[in-house]
């Protein structure tokens, strides 16, 4: 999903007015931080409502609510009442889920573009794992009777909706697949070759989590995941950068994986 990056202005009073096809102000409730903030969001930037009709656009913009987070604050319970969609528009997510023993486990992160809420909404049930901000972040709320209008309502919405939902069980499955490898070296290959993106610069993992957050994720330690990535840095497998991980001998990695 295309990533829509949005600035986080410096404290200043809310705006009094809403430019076209942009959201209103940030509303208060027990999310929002005590400070106010600017927010002036273009909804057409955000991929799922990009190609709503204007009259689509005025409906979502009089419902959008935006809430602040900062580093490890809880944007979602698991438990709680599907009670809306929700839209990350800057910072970083990540989606755990808590097992019996109380130990947090990392299910996926999120990215700017990306929604989330929706598995809850559509079956009308609580929320299935909590989201946590592992760094400040802009999230817009949008209420569960205008986002299942839009669902059924709008063709372009529930097109993108079909293929986001595919595409998670799709990507659920290649997951639950990583955890069942026994090598530990090997689930720290597999998870960054499932991570890894092609752009202009070559193959990259945008958004490098931490090392602490990819051990949560695979199940394993902080310390073992910085000794695979430096071992594969030393091999000229991949180079980091700032916030992301240069691969740049894609073929050596996919061997690592294959046990070659």
């Amino acid at each position: 999903m295309k990533s829509t990056s949005i600035p986080l202005p410096a404290a200043t009073p809310p705006t009094t007015g809403v430019a076209d096809n942009a959201a209103p102000p940030p509303a208060q409730g027990t999310n929002a931080p005590s400070e106010e903030r600017n927010v002036q969001v273009h909804l057409r930037k955000i991929p799922l409502l990009s190609e709503l009709s204007d009259e689509e656009i005025i409906r979502v913009k009089a419902d959008f609510r935006f809430r602040h987070y900062q580093k490890r604050d809880v944007v979602l319970h698991k438990g709680g009442s599907g009670d809306g969609l929700l839209f990350l528009l800057a910072g970083q997510l990540q989606v755990i889920d808590v097992t019996e023993d109380g130990r947090a486990i990392g299910l996926r992160l999120l990215v700017p573009g990306d929604f989330f809420g929706e598995i809850a909404l559509i079956n009308n049930s609580t929320r299935s794992a909590s989201v946590v901000a592992t760094s400040e972040a802009l999230v817009a709320f949008l209420p569960a009777p205008t986002a299942m209008h839009l669902f059924s309502h709008s063709p372009s919405v529930a097109k993108q909706m079909l293929q986001h939902l595919a595409q998670k069980i799709q990507r659920d499955s290649e997951f639950r697949a990583l955890l069942s490898i026994n090598n530990t070296a090997k689930r720290i290959y597999s998870f960054l070759v499932l991570m890894q993106k092609k752009n202009p610069d070559g193959t990259v993992v945008e958004n490098l989590p931490t090392h602490q957050d990819i051990a949560n994720m695979i199940n394993t330690s902080r310390e073992t995941v910085t000794r695979a990535l430096l071992t594969l840095v030393q091999q000229g497998i991949v180079q980091k950068e700032s916030h992301r991980l240069l691969i740049k001998d894609p073929d050596a990695l996919q061997k690592l994986v294959q046990g070659s």
